[in-house]
């Protein structure tokens, strides 16, 4: 049965709600709609504002065959058979132009942005790539510099209220107050729910509502609080050396739909902040499997977080490093800039020189090199 978000979704510009800046009179994407306009763009915003709608609406109007792929799961094979596809109109000689929408562009790793570039710069695929992620950082540069970015924002609670009532379905205004607090913006979720609590229940109260949301698939939001309870888990499982505990939580992250490279991040940061001079091989593994993340993609790359994970949690832990920095930070907030003692000084003119910059300078002396006020404070 097709989902309630699909069928209320808006055919056209007219029916879509929010993103003015975008979609109003004169402004961009309505601009390129009306007069046909053919380009390759990257939508970035948090989930359910748009972005997949927007795609489907701009494809329709210039005519074009609309190819829909989740990076999550899409490779070159499937690029491939898109390229090969030959989507004939009228006649051989009339060939409609292939917009491909890429949703989670930012889960395609390197290699796969490298193999879609040439057929972005030929004119054979017209991208709309749909990210959650800052594409300066997740796209690669040369595919970006061919592609316009828009911004999408979080719904209002207004444009919710109208999203919602296209989906005719009886509501009160206590339970509709609650439910577009719930959603936070995001249309797809409060459909969603809308639909969980008609088909499980039959009726649409707010008892109804909050018991639906006990729900599997919106137990899980990427900026809500279950997003940061499993990090923080999965960190402290390691920290604990509870290496069982921290591979549980990993997998959920990952089931979740978790960016295998925020988790790779945050084990990068643990291996210098929990582990570093007890074993400083721990940073290496980290960012190994960092680039395992970037260049082999999910679902293999669950496979070296898992071992990254592993071998992070089975470490000793040491802080000092971590607990130095902190404690000279304090101390740089403190205190501001400090002279720098004259002898340590860079000295590369004859005038700085003359002032003393470099004078009495020895390489590996046991003399206290921190500014005057610090002398021999201990951070470590």
């Amino acid at each position: 049965m097709e989902p309630l978000a699909s069928k209320i979704r808006p055919k056209n510009l007219d029916e879509f709600v929010g993103q003015e800046h975008l979609v109003g009179p004169q402004k961009p994407l309505r601009v390129a709609v009306e007069k046909k306009h053919l380009f390759s763009f990257v939508l970035w915003g948090p989930p359910g504002v748009g972005k997949t709608t927007l795609a489907k609406i701009y494809a329709n109007a210039l005519d074009a065959k609309f190819y829909e792929l989740s990076a999550v799961s899409a490779g070159k094979d499937d690029i491939k058979k898109i390229i090969k596809d030959p989507h004939i109109k009228h006649s051989v000689f009339d060939m409609a132009p292939k917009v491909l929408f890429l949703d989670e562009i930012h889960r395609f790793n390197k290699t796969q942005q490298d193999f879609l570039l040439p057929y972005v710069e030929s004119g054979q695929l017209t991208l709309v790539g749909a990210t959650t992620e800052n594409p300066s950082f997740e796209v690669i540069s040369p595919l970006l510099s061919r592609c316009r970015v828009f911004v999408l924002n979080e719904f209002s609670d207004l444009e919710m209220a109208k999203i919602i009532e296209r989906a005719n379905l009886k509501i009160d205004q206590k339970s509709k107050e609650w439910l577009i607090a719930m959603a936070n913006g995001d249309a797809r979720q409060a459909i969603g729910l809308l639909e969980n609590t008609q088909n499980l229940y039959g009726k649409i109260t707010l008892d109804n509502l909050k018991n639906a949301l006990q729900s599997k698939f919106l137990r899980y939001d990427k900026k809500g609080e279950e997003h940061y309870n499993t990090i923080s888990a999965f960190i402290k499982s390691m920290r604990a050396n509870q290496p069982d505990a921290a591979v549980y939580y990993l997998a959920r992250m990952i089931d979740s739909g978790e960016d295998p490279k925020f988790i790779a991040r945050r084990m990068v940061v643990f291996a210098s902040e929990d582990i570093g001079l007890a074993q400083p091989t721990a940073l290496v593994v980290a960012n190994d499997v960092f680039r395992a993340c970037e260049t082999i993609g999910l679902p293999e790359c669950g496979i070296n977080l898992a071992h990254g994970a592993v071998y992070l949690a089975q470490c000793k832990k040491d802080r000092r490093a971590y607990d130095a920095y902190m404690e000279a930070m304090s101390d740089v907030k403190k205190h501001g800039n400090l002279a720098i003692p004259l002898k340590i000084r860079n000295a590369p003119t004859k005038l700085m020189k003359e002032l003393g910059y470099g004078k009495g300078y020895e390489k590996y002396t046991k003399e206290d090199l921190l500014p005057e006020k610090l002398k021999n404070k201990k951070y470590l």
